[in-house]
């Protein structure tokens, strides 16, 4: 069976000029802001494996946590280094916390289908205890997963020896009052839920709900709402399929609820829409209450626009008036008050637009990039090719172009912004487009919910930047 996103790929085949890169960025009211080197996590090796390949990046509510997935079906979650978080200036560094195998690979008999392991998303629970709650799913299984330490042990048990095995009763002849005794801090990860069988199609998206009890999982074509405590049913809450497969003419690439009110979600598709749905309105949201989508500007028309217009992530602002879309070529940016067009529209490599028939040939056009946006709204950062990423000052209009790149992994060493030529004399610390490196992208970024701490996957290797105080 063929997915609807192949279908939509098949389907496809029937304004800004290019940007200049500054070298600063400026934060509102801050003045202007460099980013330096932290850490960079993962192996030298040039042989990576494709299990090793992150696939998803997230911080937790606070920043103190960090998890990635990979292709491997692993999650690694970084702990902020105490000192680096309390040292003047403040530092971004994050150890290794835990480690624990999330997904395996699974085979549907019933389809003579494969289900990789691949993490497709990670999404943190606010903190209520000790413990922490995470949701992380691949293309068909979502879990729940508790993270919590152990630093005490129970000894002296009257029923079971120290290794566990269960003493005989007879042998039993006094009884004896547990101790609890300390003991080397334990990380444990375990499953908590288990949500399956609820989609079809594979899975693009998880988002928790402001109310903590639901969440949403979205695949190419249906919406399902999950309550974090029944794994046993969904309801369906938004679902485009239609009657008749051959008359598909788009899929929902990204959804995510809205960051305080719990009844509002919005979804994007590869038509370059995005709908935002009232769950008051109807229990089925196949009536929209709001569609953001900008008119087609007729000179820009190729035989690649529908491809190039296909959203690949959408994300709320973190005060919830505004809401960002990644196409292709751009990052956007959207006032919920205002459908009609973008409040503002940033190129993020208009330089390809002329490569767009190679970049078809070797798939790399399909490439989905992640978008996000800073702590305060003021900035959003998005990746690129050639290990290449993006970060955009909404204050300032400027914009800056960073590589992620091991020949500068020294702690506190400064980002030279990088700018690609397009044709002429190149000069010194230029790129020619002609040598980017397609293989090398950034597809998933995340920025500290308060912090200007940055991090960034590129391939098997875990980038932390910050600003340099």
């Amino acid at each position: 069976m063929k997915s609807p996103s192949n279908i939509m790929r098949q389907s496809s085949l029937t304004k800004l000029g290019s940007m200049i890169n500054t070298a600063v960025n400026k934060r509102a009211g801050n003045g202007d802001i460099q980013w330096c080197f932290s850490q960079v996590k993962g192996t030298l090796e040039d042989d990576v494996t494709e299990a090793d390949i992150i696939s998803c990046v997230e911080f937790n509510h606070d920043g103190d946590l960090l998890a990635t997935g990979d292709k491997g079906g692993r999650v690694v979650i970084f702990q902020r280094d105490p000192i680096s978080k309390n040292s003047i200036p403040r530092r971004g560094e994050y150890n290794v916390y835990s480690t624990f195998q999330s997904h395996e690979p699974e085979f549907d008999y019933l389809k003579s289908l494969e289900i990789e392991e691949k993490i497709n998303k990670i999404r943190w629970l606010k903190r209520k205890n000790p413990a922490h709650f995470l949701l992380s799913t691949n293309d068909k299984t979502i879990k729940l997963w508790k993270v919590s330490e152990r630093d005490k042990r129970v000894e002296g048990y009257n029923t079971k020896e120290e290794n566990g095995t269960i003493r005989d009763p007879a042998c039993i002849t006094a009884l004896r009052v547990p101790t609890i005794k300390p003991m080397e801090l334990m990380v444990e990860a375990s499953p908590r839920r288990i949500f399956a069988n609820a989609h079809t199609y594979h899975i693009n998206s998880i988002s928790v709900n402001s109310d903590q009890e639901t969440y949403l999982s979205a695949d190419d074509l249906r919406i399902n709402l999950w309550h974090l405590e029944i794994t046993d049913q969904s309801f369906n809450i938004v679902d485009i399929k239609p009657t008749n497969m051959e008359e598909l003419t788009e899929v929902i690439t990204a959804a995510e609820f809205h960051p305080a009110e719990c009844n509002v979600l919005v979804y994007s598709s590869s038509k370059g829409t995005i709908r935002l749905c009232d769950m008051r309105s109807a229990a089925l949201c196949d009536q929209h209450s709001k569609l953001f989508e900008e008119p087609e500007d007729p000179t820009n028309r190729s035989f690649f626009s529908e491809i190039i217009s296909s959203i690949s992530d959408v994300k709320l602002s973190n005060s919830g008036r505004y809401m960002i879309s990644r196409d292709y070529l751009s990052v956007k940016v959207w006032d919920l008050q205002m459908e009609t067009k973008p409040i503002e529209c940033y190129p993020v490599h208009e330089y390809l637009r002329s490569k767009l028939c190679s970049l078809y040939e070797n798939d790399c056009i399909f490439d989905k990039f992640e978008c996000c946006w800073s702590g305060n709204d003021s900035a959003i950062m998005t990746g690129s090719y050639n290990n290449f990423f993006r970060v955009f000052d909404r204050t300032t209009k400027r914009d800056l172009t960073l590589e992620a790149a091991r020949d500068i992994a020294k702690p506190k060493t400064l980002l030279k912004p990088r700018k690609v030529c397009t044709g002429g004399k190149r000069k010194k610390d230029e790129i020619s487009v002609d040598c980017l490196d397609f293989n090398k992208k950034i597809l998933h970024t995340a920025w500290h919910p308060s912090e200007n701490v940055v991090a960034v996957a590129a391939t098997n290797n875990l980038f932390l930047f910050q600003d340099k105080l």
